[in-house]
């Protein structure tokens, strides 16, 4: 009999502890469906308030497009208002153009006969004016040709008056010079220094190469010419029986290296890359084989 309560108090609890077991779940779970509830009313909250702000936007958009169809049709209105204009004013101007060109025509007409009768005029004038402006530039020209061949003739000639005078006094220079060479042959003294003087066959020297470039750029058919020309050449070969000697360099190859004083001018006639010597301003002068003066001279050159 003890043994039936006990089992039957023993059922009666683990029945109470499963009671109140499945109490607490119950209760756990309904606290978590109350939260999920309360979340849900915040998400509906939330969405009802987007939908009246959503709902107020497109009320928005439905006023501005009300706005826009009245705007629309007041635009069509005007459209075919000035269809309209247009229309007139095409017409209007299209009359406008038709006087116009009418008009045009007949200036144009009237203008092309006025044109024909001043082109007449026009073309009989300018050969008016050429017949007389070539009659006269003929006259001009023949007087200033005449006039023309009377200077070159007188220039001419006084250019060869003038040489000519030159040759003279140049030949009388020579035989001055000859007189000394002559003078200075007879002197028997030496120097009581010992070394001879050059002094004189410098001058000479000089004085005579001065007078051949001369005689290079004058007319060889010039009076005179030929005989100051040999006589120039005589006096510097007489040099030589004094142990004197003037070498040629006129037309020799110029190089750097030369023992003289050269000015350098371009000359297109020099072949490209030469250096010639054209014109000897003072003479080189040698004694017994030695040199006593340096050459000074122009040389010619081509890049």
């Amino acid at each position: 009999m003890k043994r039936i309560i006990l089992l039957v108090a023993l059922f009666g609890t683990t029945t109470l502890f499963a009671q109140t077991q499945n109490e607490n779940s119950i209760v756990n779970d309904v606290t978590a469906i109350q939260k999920n509830i309360e979340k849900q009313n915040k998400e509906i909250e939330s969405l009802k308030t987007k939908i009246g702000t959503q709902s107020s936007q497109l009320q928005g958009l439905l006023q501005q497009t009300e706005n826009f169809k009245l705007q629309n049709d007041s635009l069509s209105k005007k459209i075919e208002t000035n269809s309209v204009n247009i229309s007139s004013i095409a017409e209007d101007l299209g009359t406008k153009i038709q006087t116009s060109e009418t008009n045009a025509k007949e200036s144009i007409s009237k203008l092309d006969k006025d044109v024909e009768k001043n082109r007449l005029y026009w073309i009989i004038g300018t050969l008016i004016t050429l017949i007389l402006g070539g009659l006269v530039y003929w006259l001009l020209g023949k007087r200033i040709a005449t006039s023309q061949t009377d200077v070159e003739s007188q220039i001419r000639n006084t250019k060869k008056s003038l040489e000519e005078e030159s040759l003279k006094l140049d030949a009388q220079l020579l035989d001055i010079i000859n007189s000394q060479l002559k003078i200075k042959e007879t002197e028997t003294d030496k120097p009581v220094s010992g070394e001879k003087d050059h002094s004189l066959v410098l001058k000479v020297a000089d004085e005579v190469t001065r007078i051949l470039m001369n005689l290079e750029v004058m007319d060889k058919e010039i009076k005179g010419y030929k005989h100051l020309k040999k006589y120039s050449e005589s006096i510097l070969d007489n040099l030589k029986a004094y142990g004197y000697e003037i070498p040629q360099l006129i037309g020799m190859n110029y190089n750097s290296g030369m023992n003289m004083v050269a000015t350098l001018e371009f000359d297109e006639s020099v072949e490209s890359g030469k250096q010639i010597i054209k014109r000897i301003i003072k003479p080189q002068v040698n004694f017994e084989g030695k040199m006593i003066q340096a050459a000074k001279v122009t040389v010619a050159f081509n890049e």
